[in-house]
Order: C-alpha cells, then structure tokens, then sequence
C-alpha cells in the first residue's frame, strides 16, 4: 500500500494526544493506514457480531482486556465504549494509546462531542488523491481514467474493475449505512435518489427539483442529503461571493467526494462511454474540487471542517474551473 498524505498529521498528533480519532467513507483505507502507522497496538474491529455485542453489553471488560491501548475500528457500531474511554483517559492521558476509526461522521461526531472532548485529535481520511495516486505502480494513464477510476485504494492497489467494485460499494452503502444512520423503507427510491443527485454534481443545489425527480417531499430531500454528507459520499460548497450575507443566502453547489462513483451512477461503465458523455465537464469539475477538499484535509486534517473554513477558496477553485470544465467536455 502506498503512503498516505495525512500520515505525518497521525503520527504527530499520536505524539501529544491520548486519542486519535480517524474517520471517512467506507473503503478509503483507514484500516489499512491505521495498523501500518501503529504496528505495535492491538487491533479490534467491532464489524464482526461477537466483539460488537460484548463491546455494548460490557464496554468496561472490552477495554480492561487492551491496558495499553489499541486501534478499534468501527468504533461508531459501540458509542458506550466512548464514555467509558473516557475514564480511562482520564486517569491514564499517555499519548498515542487509542486510535479509533469509523464511518458515518455525524453519529460519530456526537458520541465524540459528549465524551472525548479535548481528549482527542480528530482527522478525516477521504478517498486517494491525484497525487498519492501517482504513487501506484500502475496509475491511470490519461485524464479519462482518472475520473471513470476514482480515488478508493483497492480498486487501484489490486487492480480491480472499478464498476465491478463500485457496484458493490453502492450496494454495501445502501444495505449497511443507509439503513443504520436513516430508516429508509425504499431503498429502490433512495438509489433513484442517488443517480438524481449525481446527475447534478457540480450543479446548484435545488431541493425541490431532486424531490420531484424521485416522487418524494422537499424536506426528505434535504435529509437524505444529509445523509449522503454524513457518509460522505457527496458535500455542499458555500457560495463564492465577496459578500459574506449573500453567501449565507445563495444556493450551495452540491459535488461527489469520488467521481469514479459518479460516473457508475451515471450509467458509465465503460471508459469510451465517458469521453462523449455530456456530463463530461460536470465531472471533471467536480474533479477539481474535490481535488481542492481531499488536499485541504489532508494539510489541515479536517475536510468538511476545513471547506466551511475556507469556502472562499474553495469556491473560487470551483468558479475558475468551470471554462475548463466546458473546455473538457467538448474535447
């Protein structure tokens, strides 16, 4: 596996906190980089039913049995375990002891929020960028493949067919996440949703058009965005405006994180379909930007944290490479 950007930020926030707090989508390599920077920890992972149920029925043996700390993934399936880390921290504040990784960020973040505040460093692993992309043996030779193959690790480190992984992937999402951060009863509408919201990325964000499209009310639309946000599958840019009033009020832009996910949800399977394809330049926009937001996190740490911070920039890489993006599209 190649090394990660945001490998240095672990490594020395491990060095002055006694938690570190890792989290992102599902299969962006946070296992992966959390074991290969901490060989020496134990590691749990509470995926599997045994240690998830002895995690929430009896969270203080669970962590009596790791006195020196370990990396616990899928730490949002046991938020108990963060209340009782607590104590232990507490008592014991030794350095880089728990690191801790986890999908779904806003039910993390709340658990965080009421336990672990200001006793932990709190990180965001999105998918690879351009630039540790580069850093496989065989990256994508051209721009159109580095959009139809997207940013996920094991599509690049093994090789594999990406609209055979992202097939899996969406239908992972939708079984697993959907159904735990929001009670979903149609998944079919929920993916309606999902190939909706792509066919407008790089767009401005219109609630009532994505209702309509997919036969359900504007204020469900704005929860199932929040979901897809809170997974991190897609995120809102501020407006870009000198004037900070206005760009509380103007619409937000709404974009992918990973635009190989796009393009499967497009119906693009295949690479020649995306050359002609007429949402070209939306991609590729969208591209850029979360370019902007991967790179911004892995310097700053935070990625949503750091695109609310800077909207300014962020906003005016997506304005600056809109004539691009048209360019693109009609190459």
């Amino acid at each position: 596996m190649i090394a990660r950007d945001l490998a240095p930020l672990l490594r020395r926030a491990a060095a002055t906190m006694p938690v570190v707090t890792l989290t992102g989508p599902r299969q962006s390599g946070k296992t992966t980089l959390c074991r290969t920077l901490f060989p020496g920890h134990a590691y749990r992972t509470l995926a599997g039913p045994d240690a998830r149920t002895f995690a929430l029925n009896d969270p203080r043996s669970f962590l009596g049995e790791l006195p020196e700390g370990a990396v616990i993934d899928e730490i949002q399936r046991a938020p108990d375990l963060l209340s009782c880390l607590q104590g232990i921290v507490d008592d014991d504040p030794a350095p880089g002891r728990w690191i801790l990784a986890g999908s779904q960020d806003l039910l993390l973040l709340e658990s965080i929020g009421q336990s672990l505040a200001g006793r932990t460093a709190l990180y965001e692993l999105l998918p690879l960028t351009w630039g540790e992309i580069r850093r496989f043996a065989h990256p994508p030779a051209s721009l159109d493949e580095a959009l139809f193959t997207g940013g996920y690790p094991r599509i690049l480190d093994q090789t594999l067919d990406p609209t055979a992984f992202l097939r899996e992937y969406i239908g992972t999402y939708l079984a697993r996440d959907v159904r735990t951060i929001l009670n979903v009863g149609d998944l079919t509408t929920f993916q309606r949703f999902l190939g909706s919201c792509a066919r407008r990325t790089g767009q401005l964000l219109n609630y009532s058009s994505l209702a309509n499209d997919c036969g359900i009310t504007q204020p469900t639309a704005r929860r199932w965005v929040d979901v897809l946000e809170t997974s991190f599958i897609v995120f809102r840019l501020p407006a870009f405006h000198g004037n900070i009033r206005k760009r509380l009020v103007k619409a937000p832009k709404l974009y992918f994180c990973d635009t190989g996910l796009v393009c499967w949800l497009l119906g693009i399977h295949e690479l020649r379909q995306l050359r002609s394809h007429p949402l070209r330049g939306p991609i590729f926009e969208t591209w850029v930007v979360s370019e902007a937001l991967k790179n911004r996190a892995n310097l700053a740490g935070r990625g949503k944290s750091a695109l609310r911070a800077t909207e300014y920039d962020l906003g005016k890489v997506s304005a600056d490479c809109c004539a691009d993006a048209a360019g693109a599209s009609s190459e």
